[in-house]
């Protein structure tokens, strides 16, 4: 007679909380509305330009559709769309595919397989899903290091302990699950508020101050990257133009809308760090820059006939980013401020799986090649 009411408590309590498809569904637009915001106000803090990201994003399932020089707001969106069903989904697997192991797990337990599961799920995307099935598009993962997809995922894992609250139905939850569910939406509620906070500052030319060792070589850095993309922008930019391959046209947008991004991200950071116009480079300068093409170089592009142009775009343009990768990896190795380090190591690889591209990289080769590109320069 002891055991019976035991057991039918257990069972009025399984009774009174929520199916775990639908607590897990709830969590997942929790979990992927979090990691948009965060990754959008936090994106220009390491060097990315988020709505750049959100168009690569966007041709996973959109191909070049979604691909432009200027990312447009349709692509912004579907690319933001498209982020959320991913995350959504990784949500509904652990906790609706998975249930059986992981719906009754306490919040702290939760927080403690949440790193482990952004691991994985972000590897799984990075090395198989995107590049290979289903989407063979390799895209994303030659374009982006793995770790930026790390930190998107690593985010929505952030507020997977919620899921230990909303399996209850409203008022019913134990005081320990609301206390710790209430805590932990506040404490993410104060994250996004101070991004915003840093993001507006940013707007108005207040940057988070430089926090590096060499100044004149951070400085010099920016200057000579700068008048580096800047070319590679009008080169890209013949590309788009003259280029008789569709695909080589796109990756040719592709170039122009992230070395935009990334020179407006250099030039808020010189503006607010440094409190001065950026100074130009000199010819001496640019001539001594690995990559940077001479104006007769330029020249023979532009005035290239229509079937020679493509051949020796591809030629140009590799010689130009090869360049940018050794000036990336310099920056990444030295003791810079860490956001130009971090922003130089995802320039370096990017750069890198662009070169692939061109080179019609796709498949396991794409995968091999992106992997590579993330620990070291494999181009100079």
């Amino acid at each position: 007679m002891g055991v019976t009411p035991c057991g039918n408590t257990r069972t009025r309590t399984a009774r009174r909380t929520k199916s775990h498809w639908l607590a897990a569904a709830e969590l997942g637009l929790i979990s992927s509305t979090f990691s948009t915001i965060v990754s959008q106000l936090f994106a220009a803090r390491i060097g990315r330009d988020a709505s750049v990201d959100w168009m690569t994003v966007a041709a996973i399932p959109a191909r070049d559709w979604a691909i432009s020089a200027e990312p447009s707001w349709s692509a912004i969106l579907a690319g933001i769309a498209f982020h959320q069903w991913a995350d959504f989904s990784w949500a509904m697997v652990f906790f609706g595919l998975l249930g059986r192991w992981t719906a009754e797990l306490r919040p702290l337990t939760i927080l403690m397989l949440a790193l482990p599961w952004a691991v994985f799920s972000s590897a799984t995307e990075w090395f198989v899903l995107v590049p290979l099935l289903p989407f063979w598009q390799p895209l994303f993962t030659l374009q982006q290091p793995y770790w930026i997809g790390l930190l998107v995922h690593g985010a929505s894992a952030f507020m997977y302990p919620l899921f230990a609250w909303l399996r209850w139905p409203p008022g019913e939850a134990p005081e320990s699950d609301a206390r710790f569910g209430k805590v932990r939406l506040s404490g993410s509620l104060a994250i996004v508020i101070a991004l915003a906070g840093i993001t507006l500052l940013s707007s108005l030319g207040r940057e988070l101050p430089w926090i590096g060792r060499d100044k004149v070589s951070d400085q010099t850095y920016i200057r000579h990257m700068t008048a580096h993309h800047a070319q590679g922008i009008e080169l890209a930019r013949l590309g788009i133009k003259r280029a008789q391959d569709p695909d080589l046209r796109s990756l040719a947008m592709l170039m122009v809308a992230s070395q935009t991004g990334e020179n407006r991200i250099f030039d808020n950071w010189w503006q607010s760090w440094f409190d001065t116009a950026m100074p130009g480079c000199s010819a001496e300068e640019r001539s001594d820059m690995p990559g940077y093409l001479t104006s007769v170089q330029m020249q023979q592009v532009s005035a290239a006939s229509p079937d020679q142009f493509d051949a020796l775009f591809v030629e140009m343009m590799t010689l130009h980013h090869k360049g940018a990768v050794k000036m990336a990896d310099q920056q990444w190795r030295s003791d810079g401020d860490p956001r130009l380090r971090i922003m130089a190591h995802a320039i370096r690889h990017e750069q890198q799986g662009e070169i692939a591209l061109m080179q019609g990289a796709a498949g396991i080769a794409a995968v091999t090649a992106a992997f590579r590109n993330m620990f070291a320069d494999n181009v100079n």
